[in-house]
Parts: C-alpha cells; structure tokens; sequence
C-alpha cells in the first residue's frame, strides 16, 4: 500500500484531503442490488461497438439488386441451361462472403470494446470495485476523479472541489462546479477534483445514451467512399429501368425469335448493368481492414474513421502520453530562497496526500517524497489544465514550521512574475526537455482570487519525462507521406520544442508560447501552418486551433490522453485516443490504441489508404462494364437486332475480368494517399472506358451479322463479339492494374490463360457456347479489340489532362 493510499483510509483524517472513510455513504446493499437487478432497474444500454448479426444478414441479403438478380435468376433456372444461371450462384457466394468477413468484423469489434469499455467505480457495501457499465443499477454510488466519465444520470452526493465539463450536451466551454445535491448528467466529464453521485437515471432513460448509442454503433455510412457509392448506384438505378424497359420489348415483341432464347439473351443484358459485386468489396475492405487493425489492438470506434484517417494532412498530437510515456520521475529538487530541503520535501509529500487523484506529475512526486506525517488537509485545489496550478492549506502538527501554511504547484511561468530570476533556472532546464513545477507559498487560500499572484518561490521539482521509443519513427512517417505534425501541448514551450527537437520534428526550434496566439481565427490559422511546435496550450485552444486548421481546409486528427484533450477530439475529424487515457477521451475517439502505442497510427493509415485507394480501382472496373451494358442495350434497341450475349458469356468475362482481379486488387497493399471527389475520379475513367468497350463490342458484332450467314450463326457471332469484348476489358484492367507488380502482371496473364482455355478445351466451348469459327473474323476482333486498347489509352491520357483528380 503506498503513503497516500495510507493516509487516504486514516480514520484521523489527519493528513488526507476528504473526509473519513467510515463517514462516506456505503452505498447500496447486495441485497439491494438483487432487489433492483429483478425489478429490471439496470443500465441495459445495448453494446454499442457494432450491429446484431441479424442486421448484418439483412443488410447484405436485401437489397435492391439482389432482388433484381434473384427474380431474373428465378426466370432463368426454369427457361435456360444451367449454365446461363451461373450468374446467380455467384450472387449466392459473394453475399456469403461479405456476411462472413463482416461477422468477423463484428467478433473482432466486440471483443476490443470489451478491452477499451469504461469501467466506473462503484460502491457497494461500504467497499469500491470497477464494474462494467451494464452492471450499474439504479441507485448505485459511483465514485469519480479526473479523466472520468459520467455514464449514467445522477445527484452528487460528494463533492471533492469537483468540477465538470458539460460541454459535449450543452457547449458550455467552462467546467461546472459541482456541490453536493447538484445534478449530474451522462456524457459529462471530470477535470478537476473528485466525488460520487448517485444514480438516479440508468439504461435508455439516461440523458446521453440514446446519443452515445448512435454515434458509436457500427457504421458503414458517413464516409465519402460509401456515400459516393450510393450516389452511383442511384444514377445507375436511373439507366437501368428505361433501358431494360426497352431491350425486353426489343427482344421479346419486336424480334420474332424463339421465346426461351430471346428472354436469356434480355436477361443477358440486364444483368450485367448492375454492378452487385461493387457494395460487397467495399464492405469487405472495410471489415477486413478492421480484424487487420485489431490484430494490432486497435479499436475502430466508428468505421469511416479508417478511411477518414488515410485523408488526413494535419495531426495535431498532444505531447505528454504521445510522445512521451504517461510515467515520470523526479530527477533533482533545487530549492529557493534558502528554503530548507527537508522542510520543502515534506510540504511536497503533503501535496500529493491532499489530492486523491493526482495526475502524472504529481504521481511522481508522491513517489519520490512519500513523507507527510503529521501534516493535516484543510483545503485542497486540485490541478486544472486551464490554470496550471494546484494547491492545498495545511496544518503543520509538529514541522518546524508550525501553524498554517498555504502552497501552490504548477507551471512557473504561471506562478511567477516575468524577469523572476527562477525563471532563467526553468528556462536552462526546459530547454534540455525537462519538465519544471514550482513550489510556491501563498498567503491566500489556494483557490482565492489572486492567489497566483501573492506565491512567493520556494523551490523547483524538476522531472523526466521518458519518451516513447517509436514517437520518432512514427513522426518519420508522417513526414515522409506528406502529414503534418503539431505538437499542441499545455506544458512550457520551451519543453515541448526540446522534447520534439530530440524526436527530430522539423519546425522544433522555433517553438510557439500559444498565450501569444492571436483570438482571430484566419490570423490564428496562419501561425499554425508557419509553426510546429506549440506549448501553453489551453483546452479552449486546442479546440480552436482545430477549428482554425480546418478553416483552411485540412483534413486534421487530434490524438490525446488526458481530459484537456477532449474538446479538441470531439472537434477534429479522426479523433486518436491512448487506450490508457481517461474514460472521457476514449469515449469521443474514433480510434482507441488499446496498446498506447503511438506507432500503430501508420498502421491505421496504410489500412484506410489500402481501402480507398483500392476501392477506388474495383470501381472503376465494375462501372466500365455497366457502361458498357447499358451502351451495348441502347445499341441493340436502335439497331433492332438480337442481343449478342447469353448470360454465361458475361459471367464468364465478368469473373475473368471484373470478380477475380477485383477481389485480389482491393485487398492489395497500396500506399497513395487518399484523394477527395471519388465519384468524380471513377466516372472520369469509367464511362470513356465503358464508351470504346461497348463501340468495339457492337462494331466487330454487327461485321460478325455480315460475315456470317446460316443456322448456326447466331453463335458465331456471338463468340467473335466475346472475344472483342474480354480482350477491351482485359485492357481496361491491365490499365487499372499499373503501376505493374510481379503479382499483378501475373493476375492479368491468368485472366487471359483462362479464358484461352475456354476456347481451346472441348467441353468447355459446349458448357459457354463459344467457338470460334473460321479465321478472318476472329482476327478481325482481336484487330478492333487492339485499336478499342489504343483509344483507350489515348482516351484515359486525355482524361487526365482534361480532368485531374
């Protein structure tokens, strides 16, 4: 047991800052707790980390186009060879595949949110454990300190010089102090001092649980790449109804052709209009990308956040617990003013006893000067980020000092007169990335107004912060992709431009005091871009230096671990939370490092630029063969002639070109950084792609009309008009494919084997009806296939001068 913790349960209340354990309510009885637990009296808010597996299932089985491809795939198992069916098998294993990544998805999700869950303290039987938040009942006392969480609605019913953020439910910026009797609500959170309320509202009927529930579910929605998607398959949707309206009148009334023939073939061409397969990958990147980070111990809080990080040009990082390890260690104690050591060393003793939740300075100072013996508290001032100080009055019971004696700790900077001597000593320790508190004596009471300004220097704490071993390769990273960084800290300047100088951060050496920071935003938002290293940081700051970083367009994450951290975290686009951090920062993050290390954040933007960047590919791939479709389906109507293709020979180029390489492209490693306008960027290729596919298809079909004459030369047709359109395709993807690998080169070389195969082996051109007949018009479609590859490379190099993404 340590001293403070010794101190905290002596009866005598003779040193500690609250009152005797034995005077503090006891809380509520296990019997009470059964009695409330029957009656259905417990915070049964769903957990939150992702959706039930029915609603997986749902989501991927009904559909919009899997309900169109289940009614035509129906139509075909009863008028077609199986063969023409094929299309719907896949249908069957790709919803399949997408539910199982997705389930895995959801495993790995839960059991992260279990690691990272907020677990408040409860008092039961006169004794305090950690409970999950679902096991709090109505009633119960739950014991608070600074970095806490208010998880359930509530009455204070101690009050430690408590002070609350509300900012999140009201935005009130300023802590509320907090009294005995005073409400509490959910959402809200600790920043200074300590207590416990009483529930009094739990589950559903609590004030933000409705909220936190829908902002933390399991989400596929708010990003650019999803709703990007939508828009697509909307317009999609639009082309879809008139063209398949009239290739079904074309086939089936105006062409007096054999009916099972003329509904495969219109199914033919409907089918491949819909790009099904588009939805699935997206949601298997997605969910693939999430077991990735988890195997890494990341909790993706909120989906979109892997691919809102991969579009992220500014990372604002908080120094202590990013940086550096949340552990500190004194290193020397220099008094002042012929302040006597042992006396200085005991009132620092007594300073941590007083504060029942010290932070990680003054951790540290408790283990370096255990001794309070015979010190009592009278008033305590715990530290606030926004003042930098605390303090505490004491009664000195048999120091040399006697009588009452009030004391201050924090920032020197803040305590002391500008020109103070003291100052010059911090500034020389500063600069080697140490960190400094004064001890100071005040006669007014700690939390007096002015009390600041009456401290007289009684001593300098100098500690070590311990950096993290990978912050610099992590910051290495950053650089090298065009991130970035600003270290926004609430410590001295000085200190935090050293600490980053020894990470090799450019920009360390001109370090930025923020209380000098102009209030106007655009002014404010200059000295951001121009600098790099920040210290003096208050909580309001960060938040505005945020907004100031967005105001010129940046994309910004926050990365954080302590309370003074959660407005800005909120604010930025991709909050980043220390799983060690307080239970109100991993509450507003996206993304909670579970194992505190800084260096996983490469790893989260190498996913989401993995996936966005992927995606961006397969998409392309899927919406030039819907163009291609629909342009193919407008052509056969005007020209009054039967459609080229059975269903097997669009599922057969649809695997070969589209199905297969897309699912290894989109799980492939890629690290170009994100880009905006994904629609854009896709339709820009897609559609002069889908343009000359469609031109060289229907050119070589209708040569093929004329070439070809007799019983059977429907299939010759079709078969010369296949291998126009597999070998364009097959362009469109070795072009998608670049810049080349050996694996993707490879991918395209079997793409082509296989369908080789297909019009070589026997039973295979029976099984797809293609077979080549004669020479003079297969050659002339690989000739118009070759001049379709020419104009596509022209097309896609214009495409990019015309239109740069």
């Amino acid at each position: 047991m340590t001293q403070r913790a010794k101190i905290d349960t002596d009866s005598s209340g003779a040193a500690g800052g609250g009152p005797p354990v034995e005077h503090r309510p006891a809380g509520l009885t296990s019997a009470e707790v059964a009695e409330r637990v029957a009656r259905g009296e417990v915070n049964d808010v769903p957990v939150r980390s992702s959706r039930s597996a029915v609603d997986i299932v749902r989501a991927n089985v009904f559909t919009r186009f899997n309900a169109i491809i289940g009614v035509l795939w129906v139509i075909m198992l009863f008028v077609a060879p199986i063969q023409d069916s094929l299309f719907g098998f896949v249908i069957v294993a790709n919803t399949g595949i997408g539910i199982i990544q997705e389930l895995r998805a959801k495993k790995t999700l839960d059991g992260l949110a279990v690691i990272g869950e907020a677990r408040p303290t409860v008092r039961r039987d006169g004794t305090a454990a950690e409970l999950s938040t679902s096991e709090i009942v109505l009633g119960d006392l739950i014991e608070l300190g600074p970095g806490d969480k208010v998880v359930v609605d509530g009455v204070v019913a101690e009050a430690d010089s408590l002070e609350v953020d509300e900012s999140l439910l009201t935005g009130e910026a300023d802590p509320v102090v907090k009294k005995p009797g005073d409400p509490m609500m959910s959402g809200s959170f600790v920043v200074a001092g300590g207590g416990a309320f009483t529930a009094t509202k739990v589950g559903r009927e609590a004030y933000a649980a409705q909220l936190a529930e829908e902002a933390s579910r399991f989400t596929l929605v708010h990003s650019e790449l999803r709703s990007g998607i939508s828009t697509i398959l909307k317009y999609v949707t639009w082309m879809m109804i008139p063209t398949a309206t009239g290739l079904i009148i074309s086939q089936l009334v105006v062409k007096d052709t054999d009916l099972k023939d003329s509904i495969a073939r219109t199914v033919g061409g409907i089918v491949p209009m819909i790009p099904e397969g588009l939805v699935l990958l997206t949601s298997v990147a997605f969910a693939i990308g999430v077991v990735r980070l988890g195997r890494k111990q990341c909790l993706v809080q909120e989906l979109p956040a892997i691919e809102g990080l991969a579009r992220v040009d500014v990372v604002c990082l908080d120094k202590t617990g990013t940086l550096t390890e949340g552990g500190m260690d004194v290193t020397e104690l220099r008094p002042l003013n012929g302040s006597d050591e042992a006396y200085v060393r005991k009132v620092l003793g007594a300073l941590g006893a007083s504060d029942p939740h010290p932070n990680a300075s003054l951790q540290a100072i408790i283990e370096a000067y255990p001794d309070a013996d015979g010190w009592r508290c009278t008033e305590a001032l715990p530290f606030s980020s926004a003042r930098k100080y605390s303090g505490a009055t004491f009664e000195e019971g048999g120091s040399e000092g006697g009588g009452e004696s009030s004391w201050l700790l924090g920032a020197p900077d803040v305590l002391l007169e500008a020109g103070d001597p003291a100052l010059a000593e911090t500034d020389h320790l500063n600069e080697q990335g140490l960190r400094v508190l004064l001890l100071a004596r005040t006669d007014r009471a700690p939390g007096a107004p002015g009390a600041a300004e009456a401290a007289r220097p009684a001593a300098l704490v100098v500690l070590e912060q311990r950096l993290r071993p990978d912050a610099s390769d992590t910051l290495a990273y950053f650089a090298d992709q065009h991130v970035a960084a600003k270290v926004i800290s609430g410590d001295n300047a000085v200190s935090v431009g050293a600490v980053a100088g020894k990470l090799d951060l450019p920009g360390a050496e001109h370090t930025v005091d923020a209380r000098t920071l102009p209030e106007d935003r655009e002014k404010m938002a200059e000295v951001l871009e121009e600098n790099a290293v920040f210290g003096r940081v208050t909580p309001q700051q960060k938040r505005d230096m945020v907004a100031a970083l967005q105001s010129k367009g940046h994309t910004v994450a926050m990365t954080g671990d302590g309370v003074n951290d959660v407005l800005a975290l909120k604010d930025a686009d991709i909050g980043v939370s220390m799983g060690s951090g307080s239970e109100a920062t991993r509450a507003v993050a996206q993304i909670v490092l579970l194992n505190n290390s800084f260096a996983t954040l490469p790893s989260v933007v190498a996913e989401g630029r993995r996936v966005i960047g992927n995606i961006t590919r397969v998409a392309t791939l899927f919406l030039t063969k819907t163009v291609y479709s629909v342009l193919l389906a407008v052509l056969v109507v005007c020209s009054q002639v039967e459609y080229p293709f059975l269903p097997r020979h669009l599922t057969l180029l649809s695997t070969l070109t589209i199905g297969v390489p897309a699912f290894f492209l989109a799980l492939a490693p890629n690290k170009e950084r994100a880009k905006p306008h994904f629609v854009r960027r896709v339709m820009r290729y897609a559609i002069p792609g889908g343009i000359v596919a469609a031109a060289a298809t229907f050119t070589t079909y209708l040569l093929a009309r004329h070439h070809y004459s007799g019983a059977d030369a429907l299939g010759a047709e079709t078969s010369a008009a296949t291998l126009t359109l597999f070998l364009v395709s097959l362009w469109v993807l070795a072009i998608i494919a670049r810049p080349y690998t050996w694996w993707r080169l490879a991918l395209v070389a079997t793409m082509a084997g296989a369908f080789l195969l297909v019009l070589v082996v026997p039973w295979l051109q029976d099984f797809f009806a293609l077979k080549l007949v004669g020479t003079t018009m297969p050659w002339a479609a690989v000739a118009i296939a070759a001049t379709g590859a020419a104009l596509l490379e022209l097309a896609w190099r214009w495409v990019d001068r015309r239109f740069p993404a």
